[in-house]
């Protein structure tokens, strides 16, 4: 494999991890048909070119002649890969810190602008000459894409070919095929600083702790609050690193807003709604995928059991404890307040707007893309991910787990602990939108709703 394809190939793994580019620096590398790949082997078979993420959907598309991807000179192949994947532009965020294979050409001036929906998160590099795409798929979790930029032809998304256990199955990705947010500290370069601390940031990260390396628009980039905007002085090395603690983080320098010309992006800003929803949703990606992998391998290694014969205790907590977890992610049990940030601020954000407007809603109106965005991210708390292909492909015997607990916790059956601040009101509320907007429920959720009188989606 030539240098060219090697490098192209690890972009797609560093995508989305903030402060990652030093790791994969150093790791070693190896290409996809040599060497060791997590999962690659029975029962996951994550190399399998069996897949129906949306890229892999899109590439038969246009094999058919059913899609064109149009190339035009000021942003290459962008606009149109977000069309055709149905990427909103309003969900663009701006990274400055150098965290992808296209470093030479990221910095406080040229950040990289990333983009995302429900299923997809595409990075574009100011000049680069491959756009980055991570698309999920519902059985096999992140599949990892690139897009050459030089106008061809027959424009063509290559799948990322190289180990990227490094980078995207790791601690921060929960062990599986995933993404993640890191808040670093960097120099307006975007440079990482050695030995400085990174964070992984999710919906539970406090926000002193979020940001840094990111542009933030608007009164929630204030780095009072965040290190949004902030970098550290040029001559920052790892013999003198940044101190870890929020009281000094006002003393690094300031990053203006407007260092970079909005003029060569799509939108001039870096969506702060955006990059909310965004840490929200790559943790809820990955502990789908996690939950996922968890019960086929539980099952696979599962030996001398009949179908008839009840789960071994020991077979069924490989999937019930992964599925706890994401039953608190989904239910944003541990979600970190707002404190600080700008409700009125936040609520005029483009991408707010785009977002609600895509919601499921009920008889009331309710939806669960509808935002609180004062101690909270959302006004119902759950998330808009169990509409998700992923979610439904989750295998039994955790799918139906998943939906008893569910049922048990909005039902106010379970008032443990670990969902101490899910209140009366929010446990109705969500109950009745998902009874209302989610087809498939179980029997047993049919059954509660005609028994209490309540309005169900159609389960035809």
């Amino acid at each position: 494999m030539t240098r060219p394809r090697i490098a192209r190939s690890l972009a797609a793994l560093l995508m989305l991890a903030g402060g990652i580019f030093i790791q994969a620096a150093q790791a070693q590398i190896a290409v996809r048909n040599q060497g060791y790949m997590p999962f690659a082997d029975e029962p996951i078979n994550y190399r399998s070119e069996d897949l129906s993420d949306p890229v892999a959907r899109l590439e038969k598309r246009v094999e058919k002649g059913e899609a064109t991807l149009e190339w035009e000179g000021d942003h290459g192949y962008l606009k149109s890969v977000l069309k055709l994947l149905k990427v909103p532009v309003e969900s663009q965020t701006l990274v400055f810190s150098k965290t992808s294979f296209q470093y030479p050409k990221i910095s406080a001036d040229h950040p990289r602008a990333l983009y995302y929906n429900d299923d997809i998160y595409v990075g574009k590099v100011h000049d680069g000459k491959a756009i980055e795409i991570v698309s999920f798929d519902a059985r096999q979790g992140a599949i990892f894409y690139l897009l050459d930029e030089h106008k061809v032809d027959k424009p063509a998304f290559q799948r990322a070919e190289l180990d990227c256990t490094q980078c995207h199955i790791a601690a921060g990705t929960r062990g599986v095929p995933g993404v993640l947010l890191r808040s670093v500290y960097a120099n307006p370069s975007g440079t990482l600083i050695p030995g400085a601390p990174t964070y992984i940031t999710d919906q539970d990260s406090p926000v002193a702790e979020r940001w840094g390396g990111w542009y933030v628009s608007g009164k929630p980039g204030d780095t009072t609050l965040s290190m949004a905007n902030a970098a550290v002085a040029e001559s920052a090395t790892a013999a003198t690193p940044v101190p870890n603690d929020s009281s000094a983080r006002k003393l690094a320098p300031l990053v203006g807003q407007q260092s970079y010309q909005g003029a060569d992006y799509l939108v001039p800003g870096s969506d702060a709604v955006a990059l909310l929803v965004l840490a929200h949703q790559t943790q809820m990606h990955n502990l789908i995928t996690l939950t996922n992998y968890k019960t086929r391998i539980a099952l696979y290694n599962l030996s001398k059991q009949t179908a008839d014969a009840p789960l071994p205790d020991a077979t069924r907590r490989q999937f019930e404890r992964p599925a706890e977890q994401l039953l608190r992610y989904l239910l944003f049990a541990n979600e970190a307040p707002l404190s600080g940030l700008d409700p009125q601020s936040l609520s005029a954000s483009p991408f707010a707007k785009e977002f609600a407007a895509r919601g499921l809603r009920d008889s009331q109106g309710r939806s669960l893309r509808d935002f609180d965005l004062n101690q909270r991210i959302f006004r119902y708390p759950c998330s808009y991910l169990i509409y998700s292909d992923a979610f439904d492909a989750v295998p039994e015997p955790a799918k139906s787990y998943i939906y008893h607990r569910l049922l048990q916790i909005l039902t106010g059956q379970d008032r443990s602990d670990d969902f101490a601040r899910l209140s009366t009101q929010d446990r109705r509320a969500v109950l009745e939108i998902v009874l209302e907007t989610k087809p498939g429920l179980p029997p047993e959720w049919q059954d509660y709703a005609r028994a209490n009188h309540l309005q169900i989606a159609n389960h035809d």
